[in-house]
């Protein structure tokens, strides 16, 4: 169920804005179908939900089509005009370098670019927040970035780890936990994935395939005898969409007091 303001609002109130098979009308059909309050402070904040999430879909679908390689830490690369590759593998944002540029960057050249797969969904966060904001916004929110699976994340990203969540909802990143891991192959230990809206999933290295799919290849990884299947937790990491609405909204109406300022270097 849908509230407004504390009011309640049927599916038809909305649903004409979005056209079927959208992803923002899938997310509105699942909300609007829950036993669970889903509940707005406005129109403006349900609708910068939709947006995001479709967003994240969106940037899930590109970052698979821009040959984006799968890496473990230890052989992970990126374009060092952007970023720079720490010790331990992850990318840190150069000085001085635009943060909005970068994460483009990763999208336009993604062959010079190869990671594990929590930290392609953290860039499939920021890719969706390239598409939503603008220049100027993105690059006063996130004057420093630093990728590395969940380490080290700005903090108005804003991500959580929800427990139990009622519904899964496009552009959720669920994950998918393989216990009985072939320990010669632990990166098949689990696999984030971002929820597609339309029956299928995103999970860099594996690509776009079904619950059932990525299942079937966790398997494939177990340890001799195994008896024990990969199975699909019941909780969803999101990032703080509530309050980077409120950024939205706020440079939006005039009200935005921040600057842009050159990327600082990270203590990582």
């Amino acid at each position: 169920m849908i509230y407004i303001n504390g009011s309640p609002i049927t599916l038809n109130t909305i649903s004409g804005s979005y056209p079927p098979g959208s992803v923002e009308g899938e997310t509105l059909k699942r909300i609007s179908s829950s036993n669970f309050a889903y509940r707005f402070d406005s129109m403006e904040q349900l609708e910068f939900e939709l947006k995001l999430r479709k967003n994240i879909v969106h940037a899930a679908i590109a970052l698979h089509r821009s040959r984006f390689s799968f890496e473990t830490f230890r052989s992970s690369r990126c374009n060092p005009k952007y970023w720079e590759r720490t010790a331990n593998g992850g990318f840190l944002l150069n000085p001085g370098v635009s943060g909005y540029e970068a994460i483009a960057d990763i999208y336009r050249s993604g062959h010079r670019y190869g990671t594990e797969c929590a930290t392609a969904i953290v860039i499939v966060y920021y890719g969706a927040l390239v598409e939503t904001f603008p220049e100027q916004l993105f690059n006063a929110l996130f004057p420093r970035i630093y990728l590395m699976d969940w380490q080290n994340l700005n903090p108005t990203l804003g991500i959580r780890y929800v427990r139990r969540v009622p519904d899964f909802l496009p552009g959720d990143c669920l994950y998918i936990k393989n216990p009985d891991v072939d320990p010669l192959t632990p990166e098949f230990q689990g696999e984030n994935i971002i929820d597609l809206g339309n029956g299928t999933y995103y999970g860099h290295g594996i690509g776009i395939q079904t619950i059932e799919r990525f299942i079937e290849v966790l398997n494939s990884y177990r340890i001799e005898g195994s008896q024990t299947s990969a199975y699909l937790l019941d909780s969803a990491t999101r990032p703080d969409i509530e309050g980077l609405g409120d950024e939205y909204h706020k440079y939006q109406t005039g009200s935005y007091m921040r600057f842009y300022r050159p990327a600082q270097r990270l203590s990582v």
